[in-house]
């Protein structure tokens, strides 16, 4: 586990904040500065950055124990090259890409080792609702995801392929929906091993 430093492209208050992320191998990012703590797994986007889509596994949780936050799709932005992106509607993810039961397929065959060593294995993670669920298998579809004590949630994030290039680096943040001074953020380098 090696700690990097990566310049945010927004600014938090009246300044540049720096966030320190830990690379956790395999492609996955954990950052605990934030009151949502979270774990981006770009292992899929770094095998795919040609694709339209990307996709990122999103595991987030609740800082203290005695948090609840709620996350609204809305609410999840990429900061890549100092522009904010989006997610894409899942209607206009479902029209548009045809690839995400292979996405599922791709991504469990990857190692997930060091998710287990991390600090997001003080949380459970019960994947009965995603942002962008596959048609007829696993999770439901919702555009609100909610934590709590030590009930966190796991999630696919899916954006348009802003034209990602190897060892690019990025930014995704979360926000409560009803509290958007809580919030959490993770840095990603798109290392292809």
């Amino acid at each position: 586990m090696k700690p990097i430093r990566l310049v945010l492209a927004v600014m938090f208050f009246l300044g540049v904040a720096f966030t320190q992320t830990i690379d956790l191998g395999q492609h996955l990012f954990f950052n605990n500065e934030g009151e949502i703590v979270v774990c981006i797994d770009a292992a899929l986007t770094v095998r795919k950055l040609d694709s339209p889509f990307v996709m990122f596994v999103a595991y987030m949780g609740a800082k203290s124990q005695s948090s609840n936050y709620s996350v609204h799709r809305n609410d999840v932005v990429m900061i890549y090259k100092g522009q904010e992106y989006k997610m894409p509607s899942v209607e206009e993810w479902r029209k548009e890409y045809s690839s995400a039961a292979n996405d599922i397929d791709l991504y469990a065959r990857l190692g997930k080792e060091s998710l287990a060593q991390s600090q997001m294995r003080f949380w459970q993670y019960k994947w009965d609702y995603d942002f962008f669920p596959v048609l007829g298998r696993g999770p439901l579809p919702s555009d609100q995801l909610s934590m709590s004590g030590s009930l966190g949630v796991k999630t696919k994030f899916y954006f348009r392929n802003p034209g990602f290039q190897k060892g690019d680096e990025l930014v995704i943040k979360v926000k409560d929906q009803k509290k958007p001074d809580k919030f959490g953020f993770c840095a990603v380098v798109l290392e292809t091993n």
